[in-house]
Parts: C-alpha cells; sequence; structure tokens
C-alpha cells in the first residue's frame, strides 16, 4: 500500500522521517509518496484532506481533529523551542510592553502554533502579514514589516543579521503553564483502517527510534534539504525539536496539548464547537 506523506524540510523533520522513507526499517509493506512543504503549507494540505499522513500544527488540528486522527508518535513538543517575535529596530525590542497595533507583523502562517502564541500574549498586535517563514527576516531587513515570527532554525540565525529579540513565547507560555510548548504534530487520516493507522504510529516510532540511535545516518537527506545550514546548526535544530516527546508523547504531552486546545476556546481563538478535543484518552 503507498500512502501520501507530508512533512517540513527542516532538519527535525528529515531527522525523524529519513529511515522510514528510506526503509532503513521495515515498512511492514507500505511505501510512501513524499510532499516537502513549510508548515502553513502543509496545514492547509490538512483542512483539504489531501494527504494520508501529515505534519501540522497543533493550532490547525483543532480544525481538522475530525478528520485527522493524532499519532502518539513524531511531535515536537518541548521546553525552549517556542517561536520567537524580532525586530531590526532595537528600540521595539525595549519597550515590548507598550507595542503599537499598528504594527505590521510578519508570520508564519495563520494556523501555525507560533501565530496562536502571539495572539494570546499580545492580542492587540493584528495587522498581520502572511509570509513562508524563511523570508521574515529578510523582510525585516528591508523594513517592509516591523515585527516578525519566526521559527524553526531561524531562532539561531537572526542575531547574527542584526535582528533583536522581543519576546520567546516559547518562555511566555512555559511560565504561564508550566507545560511544554505542543507545536507540531503527526496525524493520519481517519478514513484509513484502524490496522494501517496503527501501523503508521509504530512505523514513526522506529524511524525516531533508529534516527537516535544512529544519529548521522541520514546526514546527506538533512543536508539536502537545510538549504544553507552549517551541520552545527542543523544538529541544533534537531536537538531542539526532536526528544522524548517524538518518541511518544505520553500523559505529560497530551496534557500540554489540552491546555493549548482549552486556553484557545476560552480566548476565541479556536471554535466553540472544537470543545471535545482531549488526549488523554488513547490517541488513535
Amino acid at each position: 500500500m503507498k500512502l501520501s506523506l507530508g512533512f517540513s524540510p527542516c532538519p527535525n523533520d528529515t531527522f525523524i522521517f529519513d529511515a522510514l522513507i528510506h526503509h532503513k526499517i521495515d515498512t511492514e509493506g507500505l511505501e510512501f509518496e513524499v510532499f516537502f512543504d513549510d508548515v502553513e503549507t502543509l496545514n492547509q494540505k490538512a483542512f483539504r484532506g489531501e494527504l494520508d499522513i501529515t505534519k501540522l500544527s497543533f493550532h490547525a488540528f483543532a480544525y481538522v481533529h475530525g478528520q485527522y486522527a493524532l499519532l502518539d508518535s513524531g511531535s515536537a513538543l518541548g521546553f525552549g523551542v517556542g517561536p520567537l517575535l524580532i525586530c531590526h529596530n532595537e528600540s521595539l525590542a525595549a519597550n515590548k510592553d507598550h507595542l503599537s497595533p499598528v504594527l505590521k507583523v510578519g508570520i508564519p502562517g495563520r494556523y501555525t502554533t507560533a501565530n496562536f502564541l502571539l495572539g494570546i500574549a499580545f492580542p492587540h498586535l493584528t495587522n498581520k502579514q502572511e509570509m513562508v517563514f524563511s523570508e521574515i527576516e529578510s523582510a525585516l531587513l528591508e523594513d517592509t514589516i516591523d515585527l516578525g515570527l519566526i521559527i524553526h532554525e531561524n531562532r539561531f540565525t537572526y542575531a547574527d543579521k542584526g535582528l533583536h529579540k522581543v519576546i520567546d513565547l516559547g518562555n511566555y507560555w512555559e511560565e504561564k503553564t508550566g507545560c511544554a510548548i505542543p507545536l507540531g504534530g503527526i496525524v493520519v487520516n481517519r478514513r484509513l483502517d484502524q490496522e494501517t493507522k496503527e501501523k503508521v504510529n509504530r512505523l514513526v516510532r522506529k524511524s525516531v527510534e533508529f534516527a537516535f540511535a544512529n544519529p548521522k545516518s541520514g546526514i546527506e537527506f538533512i543536508r539536502q534539504h537545510a538549504q544553507e545550514m552549517s551541520e552545527e546548526v542543523m544538529y541544533r535544530h534537531i536537538e531542539l525539536y526532536v526528544n522524548k516527546y517524538s518518541i511518544e508523547l505520553g500523559m505529560e504531552g497530551r496534557k500540554a496539548i489540552d491546555v493549548l486546545f482549552e486556553m484557545a476556546r476560552k480566548k476565541g481563538l479556536i471554535p466553540v464547537a472544537e470543545q471535545d478535543i482531549y488526549l488523554t484518552s488513547p490517541v488513535l
């Protein structure tokens, strides 16, 4: 059976899926047609139900949980891994508690968890421009936006480009909730039979475990999709986003996601109809 699989070209995703798509583990008869896209494109594909398996933002999952089931493996949660709000004008960083609502903010997508956190911390910042995440730093340097919401490897590169941190939204979340920040997960289309869904979850876990046991095995594949990133930055990126929650969410990981959705409902950031998204029961 061939299944469509979507994930980002970022090192954490290519690290996780290398063993799976290159048959370094037994895939139990499954083949995969792979689509590489930025996270917001993957979110939109999930809204349309295009893929059998896909990475997506947890914010977006709130809108598609009726169509997709969350896997217990492959997720990106953690401490110190959240998105950063940055600027070019250093005076904005010095006055983060008085940011004007007229400021234009570049965001990596409406349905990203990063944008959800921005809405919690700075609900008055509504003048937003959606951009591909990798273009936000350049837009700041060209002064076409005032603030930028960065994710992925950009957290390792912005300072070298003369940009300044306004706030670490991951730290903001951790101080507010005490939970790991849920960024993205791997979901499987509910139209697949239960046996296949369970097999996919099992294989993703095996792929993550293989990657941890053989961290250099996928280096060429990871480098191929990492743009101009150095190997040091690639592995810093992987160490930040791939951890115990990527092997298994566990009760701690599921609780963090539940807290995210509960806060989203209270803030009016997801539809009221989505009140039944609780993960303390089995994921699949």
